[in-house]
C-alpha cells in the first residue's frame, strides 16, 4: 500500500480499514460521460493499492452500479469490505422517494446481493430516512439481515444524534455516511463527538466537495447539461464564483507544499479526523492516483488551521441541496 497513514478500526469490529474507500456513485451517475471498462480498472486497482472499502448503492444507476462493482470483484471479493445501500426508489415523474419499511429492507437486500453476486455484504447502509416509517422498525428489519447473515454490519446515512442513539438501541450501528469536507462542516460541533462517544465510523462522503475542491472546475460551461450539480445551489451562477475564489485561496497554499489540490483537502480531512474514512469518488485512473497521492501528504498544526480558519463555517456560498433535498436530512 502506498500509504504512510495507518490503517483505522470500523467501528468497533475490530476490522482496520484505509483512511481512504472507494466511492462508486460517479461511475453510474450524475457527472457526465464515464467508460464502464475504466471504471472496472479503477476498482481493481484501488484494491491492488490496499483500499479495502468498496462502497456502492443500489440508487446509483438503479442496479447498474452494483453489477459494475461485481464485475470489478470478480475472483476478488473476500479482500474487500462491500458496502451497499437502500432507500430511494424511482417515481413515475422521473424523480424519487423513499421505503423504510421492513418489507421493502428485505426485497432490496436480496436485490442488490444477487446483483453483487455475494451472499453478504459486510456493510448495509439506510441511504435516507423513510419519514413514515419510525427507524427501530427499520433497523430491526436490517438486523433480522444480520442474524440471517446476509449482512455483517449495519449503518446509516446523514442522521441526527437523536436517529442514531434511537437506533443504537435496536442494533450496533457501525458506520455513519454523511457529507463532510472543508466546504461541509456543520456536523463538527453537532455529531463528531457523538460518533466518538458511540465508536461509530464517520465515512465522509463529498470529500472533495462533488469536484470543486479538485480546482478542476473553472467555468459552469464545464458541467453537461444533465450534470446533477447543476441542481445544487453552490454550483448556481451567483454563488458559483464566490466559492472558485475560496477555492483559488486554498490553491495557493498546496502550490507551497507541491501537492494538488485534491490531494490538500483530502490529507486535510485525514489530518482533521484520526477515526474517519474518506469516500473518494473517482472513475478515472488519472483520478484515483491523485487521490492515492494524499496519503502520503503530512500537514503540520499551523497548516491544518489556517485552512481550518479559511473554510470556517459561513464561509462557502449557498446550500449544498436545492429545497426539496434540503427537507429529507434529518437534523
Amino acid at each position: 500500500m502506498s500509504a504512510h497513514l495507518p490503517r483505522r478500526e470500523l467501528g468497533r469490529t475490530g476490522r482496520l480499514v484505509n483512511p481512504m474507500s472507494l466511492g462508486c456513485y460517479s461511475m453510474s451517475n450524475a457527472y457526465g460521460t464515464r467508460s464502464d471498462a475504466e471504471s472496472v480498472q479503477v476498482i481493481r486497482r484501488a484494491v491492488d493499492e490496499g483500499i479495502n472499502v468498496i462502497d456502492t448503492a443500489d440508487f446509483y444507476g438503479w442496479g447498474h452500479n452494483e453489477q459494475l462493482v461485481e464485475t470489478a470483484l470478480h475472483g476478488r471479493r473476500n479482500e474487500v469490505i462491500l458496502s451497499s445501500k437502500f432507500g430511494y426508489v424511482p417515481a413515475d415523474n422521473g424523480t424519487f422517494g423513499v421505503r423504510g419499511d421492513p418489507a421493502y429492507v428485505r426485497t432490496a437486500c436480496e436485490a442488490s446481493l444477487k446483483r453483487l453476486d455475494t451472499d453478504h455484504l459486510d456493510l448495509y447502509f439506510q441511504h435516507r430516512l423513510d419519514p413514515a416509517v419510525p427507524i427501530e422498525e427499520t433497523v430491526g428489519a436490517m438486523a433480522e439481515l444480520v442474524k440471517a447473515g446476509k449482512v455483517r454490519h449495519l449503518g446509516l446515512c446523514e442522521v441526527s444524534e437523536t436517529t442514531l442513539r434511537r437506533a443504537c438501541a435496536v442494533h450496533p450501528i457501525t458506520a455513519v455516511q454523511a457529507e463532510y469536507s472543508l466546504w461541509t462542516r456543520d456536523l463538527e460541533e453537532r455529531m463528531l463527538g457523538v460518533y466518538d462517544e458511540l465508536r461509530v465510523t464517520l465515512m465522509a462522503f463529498s470529500p472533495l466537495a462533488r469536484g470543486m475542491l479538485s480546482g478542476k472546475v473553472r467555468s459552469l460551461a464545464q458541467l453537461a447539461s444533465d450534470d446533477v450539480r447543476r441542481k445544487y445551489p453552490r454550483f448556481s451562477p451567483e454563488n458559483f464564483p464566490r466559492n472558485l475564489a475560496l477555492v483559488d485561496r486554498l490553491d495557493e497554499i498546496a502550490q507551497k507544499l507541491h501537492c494538488s489540490l485534491s490531494q490538500l483537502a483530502l490529507s486535510w480531512l485525514f489530518n482533521r479526523n484520526p477515526r474517519m474514512i474518506a469516500i473518494c469518488g473517482c472513475d478515472t485512473l488519472e483520478f484515483l492516483e491523485e487521490n492515492l497521492g494524499s496519503l502520503r501528504i503530512p500537514l503540520n498544526d499551523d497548516t491544518v488551521g489556517q485552512i481550518d480558519r479559511m473554510f470556517a463555517v459561513g464561509q462557502v456560498s449557498g446550500d449544498r441541496y436545492h429545497a426539496s433535498m434540503m427537507k429529507m436530512l434529518d437534523r
